[in-house]
């Protein structure tokens, strides 16, 4: 089944059963956000991506300018593994990985959590790929993906059990927005999405599509 079957099954799932003004609140923030064309400003194909050096789950530093030197990256960003789209997400791209490697390439994740809760999160969906923390958001704003979670919507997720600045070590209450971005050797982005639309998210065939077209 596609990511894009899997989010539309939850969605469904979601609809039926949470709180009609709640979907309603997050539908309208989802939209002003949308309106601001805040997708407009982050790095787009053509750009060049900045390189950066972010902690993994054990620690260790992960370059992406080393990383770049053995093959053509896919960075995903996605917001973490409180969000259910994200989870949803990290697992149709593990399920790609061999497909990934396979083409002399490397898949990472970037989130603003901690990175114990990076860990909790690559445990949870068995993830075999790297999970690194940018805490401060401070790789996903050089990428211009950032923005600040609505005010309406903060008692709402801490209601829910997400407490934002315990999870990022944080009190900006700053996330990215959800981004994929395949980058060749020379450091160029070649394909790239992002929306302001949380729910919507790379498929990650047409990005294994995309690998099979780069020269490595």
């Amino acid at each position: 089944m596609s990511l894009q079957a899997q989010i539309a099954e939850y969605d469904k799932q979601k609809n039926a059963s949470a709180p009609k003004e709640i979907l309603e609140l997050m539908a309208s923030t989802t939209h002003e956000l949308m309106a601001a064309g805040l997708a407009n400003d982050a790095l787009q194909v053509g750009d060049y991506a900045p390189d950066f050096s972010l902690p993994n789950v054990h620690g260790e530093l992960v370059t992406l300018a080393e990383m770049l030197a053995h093959g053509p990256v896919v960075l995903n960003f996605y917001r973490g593994g409180w969000c259910p789209y994200c989870n949803y997400e990290l697992r149709a791209f593990e399920e790609v990985l061999e497909r990934i490697e396979d083409l002399g390439s490397q898949l990472v994740a970037i989130s603003p959590e901690t990175p114990d809760n990076s860990l909790t999160t690559k445990d949870k969906n068995e993830l075999s790929y790297a999970v690194l923390s940018d805490v401060g958001n401070n790789v996903s704003n050089d990428y211009g993906l950032v923005y600040s979670l609505d005010e309406r919507l903060r008692p709402v997720y801490k209601n829910s059990g997400v407490d934002l600045p315990a999870n990022n070590g944080d009190d900006t209450f700053n996330l990215p927005m959800p981004a994929t971005y395949v980058i060749n050797q020379s450091g160029e982005i070649v394909y790239a999405f992002v929306s302001e639309d949380y729910t919507k998210r790379a498929e990650p065939s047409e990005v294994v599509k995309i690998l099979t077209t780069l020269d490595n």
